[in-house]
């Protein structure tokens, strides 16, 4: 195993400015103001590595699945994250209570995990990897991918908790449903314009 530090720098600012603005670092931002912000991470985390895998080691077979099922599946898992926050959850004096649709470490783990995987799946982050895998060598960017991915995530979850401790917690629960309402109509857009 060979580790090219310039593929690693490479792989790590292409990834991490491409993520910058996609919908997971918001999925992540949502789930860390409702959610243990370090569970998220967690499962965030482990679903990048296993996206950078599947990358790095069979690139070119992302590109046999529909990209259709892919979005829709996303668009559901996003509409649903939307309806658990907006549904409520708690009177106006519990407001200055933790209230957490989601608790435990395997709960908001899996969470994470599987709203990431999902709505990760032929993204362009892991296009990208799979690209500079095949020139850049396999290590070298699976490395710097995965760091960068991560980091994203990282940087998200840090937003999420401190919008969490100096904005109302139902105010919280709001826009981080309009987002994850957004995030849904934006996968099935996707759907009828990709």
């Amino acid at each position: 195993m060979h580790l090219d530090p310039l593929a690693i720098l490479t792989a790590f600012g292409l990834i991490f400015l491409a993520e910058l603005p996609d919908k997971t670092m918001f999925a992540s931002l949502a789930m860390g103001t409702r959610m243990r912000p370090l569970y998220v991470w967690f499962g965030t985390s482990s679903a990048f590595v296993v996206h950078v895998a599947l990358a790095v080691g069979a690139g070119g077979l992302l590109g046999l699945l529909p990209d259709w099922i892919v979005k829709l599946v996303s668009a559901l898992l996003f509409a649903f994250g939307a309806f658990m926050l907006l549904r409520g959850g708690g009177d106006d004096e519990d407001d200055g209570a933790e209230i957490r649709t989601v608790t435990g470490f395997w709960p908001v783990y899996s969470t994470a995990f599987m709203a990431v995987f999902i709505s990760e799946w032929g993204d362009l982050t892991q296009i990208t990897t799979a690209n500079l895998a095949a020139s850049n060598g396999t290590w070298s960017t699976a490395v710097g991918a995965a760091a960068a991915l991560m980091s994203v995530s990282a940087l998200a979850l840090l937003a999420g908790r401190f919008i969490a401790k100096r904005v109302p917690l139902k105010t919280v629960q709001r826009v981080g449903g309009l987002c994850m309402l957004g995030l849904a109509i934006w996968s099935v857009v996707e759907i009828f314009t990709g």
